[in-house]
């Protein structure tokens, strides 16, 4: 019998999980003469590039906390999913992985899906690097029409501040371009994407001087909620209630659904949408 006063090895019980589920013949290994299903323990650290020992105990429960950067090996020996890999880190450090830079992939037909049923709320999907890379037809009227860009245009900042239109449109556009800055500085910066984002930096920084201003400030901040007021052209004045949302099982993607703010708002953006012909994005 356990002794209850310890802690059960929830980590090493993953771990071995996972590891006796993969088939050694899809990386070059025979099956033959294994007494037990899946990779060897000295197989999973050769390809993660760690002591057998030292991972033999951290099955155990022997080997200590183990730093992000070894779970992040352990993950692709095991080949784990992104969700597999964030219940590995909660196990392991009690948190979650860091979000991890990707290049733009765009979004699922389902997400799409649920993007398309927010109308008539804009509603849009932007990576860490603050790409569009998902919106429904309201935020194609109301805010900018994404699918007459191309993709590597589609970037907030890039509307921000080298777009007059998108400009004109903002109701304080100082205090819009200082929020974007700063939420994309901490976006940025938590996905490791620093280095991917440099020549977007140095391209707005020579061509606004205001960006080359706000960047050198160094100030960050989280999206969070708020009201966004905009000048529409055909409406006029509009207020919107912003929230901010992870995208489940995509650490790198955020969902932002903009509320008109009164009812009536609500329907003039509806009476607009259904004056506009229905476009795929």
């Amino acid at each position: 019998m356990s002794d209850p006063s310890v802690p059960p090895n929830l980590l090493g019980a993953y771990l071995k999980d996972r590891r006796s589920k993969l088939d050694p013949t899809a990386f070059g290994l025979t099956a033959e003469r294994r007494r037990t299903p899946g990779l060897r323990r000295e197989e999973v650290a050769l390809r993660a590039n760690i002591s057998p020992t030292w991972y033999t105990w951290l099955e155990q429960g022997r080997g200590g906390a183990p730093s992000a950067d070894v779970l992040d090996r352990i993950a692709s020996a095991l080949m784990l999913t992104e969700v597999e890999r964030e219940h590995l880190f909660l196990l392991a450090l009690g948190r979650p992985p860091e979000v991890r830079y990707r290049k733009d992939e765009g979004i699922t037909p389902r997400l799409q899906r649920v993007l398309d049923a927010l109308d008539p709320s804009p509603a849009l999907v932007h990576t860490a690097t603050w790409h569009i890379v998902g919106w429904n037809r309201a935020a194609t009227i109301l805010l900018t029409d994404y699918a007459a860009l191309p993709p590597e245009e589609r970037n907030v900042l890039r509307f921000i501040f080298l777009n007059p239109a998108v400009r004109d449109a903002q109701e304080d556009w100082e205090g819009v371009a200082r929020f974007v800055v700063s939420v994309f500085r901490a976006t940025t910066a938590r996905a490791g994407a620093a280095v991917e984002v440099q020549p977007l930096v140095e391209e707005l920084s020579r061509r606004s001087p205001e960006f080359a201003r706000m960047w050198s400030d160094n100030d960050v901040s989280t999206h969070g909620g708020g009201v966004k007021r905009l000048r529409h052209p055909v409406l006029g004045p509009l207020a919107l209630e912003y929230s901010a949302f992870a995208v489940d099982g995509r650490s790198d993607l955020n969902m932002i659904v903009y509320n008109p703010a009164t009812p009536a708002d609500a329907e003039r953006i509806k009476t607009l949408l259904q004056a506009q012909p229905a476009t795929s994005p």
